[in-house]
């Protein structure tokens, strides 16, 4: 059996007064089948965190570019999310904002997918609805969470799970963290989402729907329960799905542009 690609990204402002948030999903441009998923969270007053996130974006796509055959996932992954740490750091010395971003890169590819991240932003890998795999945060509480002091479930509810130990912008260069996934198959699910989105969830809730949605539906209706459940304190809100599902016989990719679950706001 093939298998056909499902995507879809979207995005919406919640209760904040501008969307720093960004998401893309791009095929490459040379090699079929190839496809980068990249989310970016910013942060910074004014327009900063939205230019910090663009940086985010603008970096992946052209490093993924350059992906061609033989090349290391790996290298390509930290050589974009390293690229849009220094374009935010020239942005910084060039305007009195002050941008940072979290970033969150996955590129799907012959039969795999890889990944990394910095931040708070998540990647998680879901098999028929079950977790397989999920990105620990660099935050005071993901730090805790890594060293055993305390578990998942408290630090859903710690004070401090907000206060990030590394972002893209800051002085020291940022952490990179790693995954990757193998002899994927259909059932396979990845999504890549913002805090605005996971804040709220439970990783069975997000399986659950995931497993018996296709894409587009299932961007819908995370962000709207997100969206009541934030009772009008929510922060952006974003998202990119990509679903594996076994189809008869080969089909071309199926890529759903950002945006195009008609809840960008």
């Amino acid at each position: 059996m093939a298998l056909s690609i499902e995507t879809c990204a979207a995005q919406h402002i919640g209760d904040r007064k501008e969307q720093q948030d960004r998401v893309g999903l791009f095929p490459h441009p040379e090699r079929k089948g190839i496809l980068l998923a990249v989310l970016a969270d910013g942060m910074g007053g004014h327009t900063g965190g939205a230019l910090a996130a663009e940086q985010v974006i603008h970096a992946a796509r052209q490093n993924f570019n350059s992906f061609g055959p033989g090349a290391d996932p790996c290298e390509t992954l930290t050589a974009a999310i390293n690229d849009g740490h220094e374009g935010i750091k020239l942005t910084r010395y060039t305007s009195e904002q002050d941008p940072h971003s979290t970033a969150c890169v996955l590129i799907l590819h012959s039969g795999r997918c890889d990944w990394a991240h910095c931040g708070d932003s998540r990647i998680y890998h879901f098999r028929n609805g079950e977790l397989v795999a999920r990105t620990v945060d660099h935050s005071y509480v993901g730090d805790l969470v890594k060293k055993g002091f305390l578990t998942e479930e408290q630090a859903e509810k710690h004070p401090n799970k907000n206060v990030l130990v590394s972002c893209l912008g800051d002085a020291e260069p940022p952490r990179i963290d790693h995954g990757e996934a193998s002899s994927l198959q259909g059932g396979d699910c990845f999504l890549l989402c913002s805090d605005g989105l996971w804040a709220y969830f439970t990783n069975a809730e997000l399986g659950r729907v995931l497993k018996e949605y296709a894409p587009r539906m299932a961007a819908e209706i995370l962000i709207n329960t997100a969206r009541e459940r934030a009772q009008g304190r929510g922060d952006n809100c974003s998202l990119v799905i990509l679903r594996l599902v076994e189809v008869a016989k080969e089909e071309p990719p199926k890529f759903q542009r950002p945006g195009t679950a008609a809840l960008k706001k």
